[in-house]
């Protein structure tokens, strides 16, 4: 199980010295929710944030694209160094084709599937597809809590998706919730407001690595 900390709930003031905290405390990979006050309301980080940080950590990158016409920006995350790159499949006009231009930039392609989105728009991408992130929240915001809902989602995908495909459930993850994840078939999670709003880091990534077991 990697555990992927979310820098939307991190301090904005100083998201070097957060980032570096998170590394520290064990995290495994970084994720970085990109939204544009479109497809969402709220707007968030440009593809020069990842870069900027890119220098500070040789973490894994998680780009998570919630923004509108996303193939428009998809070549300015691959070039600031994210190492995935996740599109909500709600906006895409061609998926397959959106993925194998990811995957043609040299990154690992995602879909993010909203929780109201059904698993059959996979149904044809799977040749170009690294990862799912199965949005246990609404987008938008953090701090929200985790639909139950989602575990089915994980479970069927678990059952159709080839074993190399990563499934990442990302919203409303804390040791309450994350070894559901797993029991269902996640092999990777988003942690946003239980890490960065926690009185320790590493405490709280050791309470979410055991409550994987």
């Amino acid at each position: 199980m990697l555990i992927c900390p979310s820098m939307l709930s991190a301090s904005f003031t100083n998201l070097g010295e957060e980032l570096a905290a998170v590394e520290r405390a064990g995290a495994d990979c970084i994720h970085w929710d990109i939204m544009d006050g479109n497809f969402v309301e709220a707007i968030t980080f440009g593809h020069r944030m990842i870069a900027a940080h890119r220098k500070l950590s040789q973490l894994r990158f998680d780009a998570h694209l919630m923004v509108v016409n996303p193939e428009r920006h998809i070549k300015n995350f691959a070039q600031a160094g994210a190492d995935v790159i996740s599109v909500h499949a709600e906006v895409c006009k061609d998926l397959h084709h959106t993925l194998g231009f990811i995957r043609l930039l040299g990154k690992k392609s995602g879909v993010a599937l909203n929780p109201a989105t059904s698993i059959e728009i996979l149904e044809y991408c799977s040749d170009v597809l690294d990862q799912v992130v199965i949005m246990s929240v609404n987008p938008g915001n953090s701090g929200q809590s985790f639909i139950a809902s989602q575990l089915n989602k994980i479970l069927e995908l678990r059952k159709t998706l080839p074993q190399s495909v990563e499934i990442c459930v990302d919203g409303g993850i804390t040791d309450q919730t994350i070894g559901d994840c797993v029991r269902c078939g996640a092999d990777s999670c988003v942690s946003g407001s239980y890490v960065f709003r926690s009185q320790s880091y590493v405490d709280a990534l050791r309470k979410l690595r055991e409550s994987c077991n």
